[in-house]
């Protein structure tokens, strides 16, 4: 037993813990907000479906696309910590904005800045992650800082609950206590020692888009399609509230949510490294689907809590093995801006979904942006078949 431990934990380093530290304290401080602040734009600034959907989209779209610019730097300066350090520090003063916000506009602009911030680290800190272990433990070491991140999300919710169920705080103070686990985050990365890279990589280096494989090309492809109907998980929460359950009720089961993530991460990320990372995604995508076509059908509270662990596993796996997946096609110098592209991908296309998923929740009906987003999954899925190849980690 002590043998499969030892074996399933090998090729990890003190750089690899450190940087699911970060990504734990990042993300407590992210899941803090997250599932309150639909119900603060909705309930307290009483802003519309469609502004959620537009608030949420071009945060997403925002830290995604500026992370393909972010890992680009990243690359040509063969440097990581220091573009990762200015995104956390960033995140953290960008957190109380939020709760000073008399108007949805200020949210916008706040949330904004937040996630520029987070943008800009994430890319830089996922190759500090892909450089920390050999080539064939990249599953585990996306898998291990993938349980920070979601155990964050999970810790996250249970300190709002707590605020606002036993303390009775205001909805406001807990996006100015939010920057306390942000700061703690930025420190983790202070931690990290980063090998300097050797000068001719600087030299050599061109990060023409040109430089990536057609394989890679064609898994954002999919990507991309998949994404369009991923819309923010905001909608998920506000489904959850319209069926009658209370706000506490609601953040217990986004935790749920985000703890089944963060249990499923490493498991995943090291059954991609052994078996290979399609079969697994498409594993993932399958529940997305099932996931989604839940929500459009249930009325149950108890059901759809079922629903949100059964999109934990999705989101769990996702994580992990789609972007180790993405660090499979593209090589050592160019690490951070494949990562930066198939996440600025991802934020596109989620952009994009969430201002269609408003649209429809005011104009067609709640429904209606679950049937959507399950029919562009089902595609995506198909085209990561016929598209991608099935292998094993190089």
């Amino acid at each position: 037993m002590q043998t499969l431990l030892q074996r399933s934990f090998s090729g990890l380093t003190r750089n690899t813990v450190l940087l699911a530290f970060a990504s734990f304290f990042s993300d407590v401080a992210t899941e803090m907000l997250y599932p309150v602040l639909p119900v603060f734009l909705t309930q307290t600034l009483h802003a519309s479906g469609s502004v959620v959907g537009l608030v949420e989209g071009v945060a997403q779209a925002t830290q995604n696309i500026v992370q393909g610019f972010s890992g680009w730097l990243s690359d040509k300066l063969q440097r990581r910590k220091p573009i990762a350090l200015v995104g956390y520090f960033l995140a953290a003063l960008a957190k109380p904005l939020m709760g000073l916000s008399t108007a949805w506009e200020g949210v916008l602009g706040a949330r904004f800045l937040d996630r520029f911030a987070t943008g800009t680290r994430s890319a830089p800190r996922d190759a500090l992650v892909a450089s920390s272990v050999e080539a064939q433990h990249r599953g585990k070491a996306f898998g291990l800082e993938g349980i920070g991140d979601n155990a964050g999300a999970f810790v996250g919710p249970l300190i709002a609950v707590a605020l606002i169920s036993f303390l009775l705080l205001d909805l406001r103070v807990i996006f100015y206590l939010a920057a306390i686990p942000a700061f703690l985050a930025g420190l983790m990365v202070l931690l990290v020692h980063e090998r300097r890279a050797p000068v001719e990589a600087k030299t050599k280096l061109d990060v023409g888009l040109g430089r990536f494989s057609k394989t890679y090309w064609r898994y954002l492809a999919a990507t991309a399609v998949f994404g369009l109907g991923n819309s923010s998980n905001s909608f998920l929460i506000l489904e959850t509230q319209g069926i009658g359950a209370s706000l506490t009720t609601t953040i217990l089961i986004y935790a749920g949510f985000n703890l089944v993530a963060a249990l499923v991460s490493y498991p995943a990320g090291y059954l991609s490294d052994v078996f290979g990372r399609r079969g697994i995604l498409v594993g993932a995508s399958i529940v997305f689907v099932v996931v989604y076509i839940g929500f459009a059908l249930s009325s149950s509270i108890a059901l759809i809590g079922v629903l949100f662990v059964l999109y934990g596993a999705f989101s769990g796996v996702f994580r992990a093995v789609g972007k180790a997946m993405a660090t499979d096609f593209v090589s050592a110098e160019l690490r951070a801006s494949g990562l930066g592209w198939y996440s600025a991908t991802i934020g596109l296309s989620g952009l994009a979904a969430s201002i269609i998923a408003g649209l429809l929740w005011d104009n067609v009906g709640h429904a209606a942006v679950f049937i959507y987003g399950a029919a562009f999954a089902v595609v995506g899925t198909a085209l990561l078949v016929v598209l991608v190849p099935s292998r094993k980690a190089r």
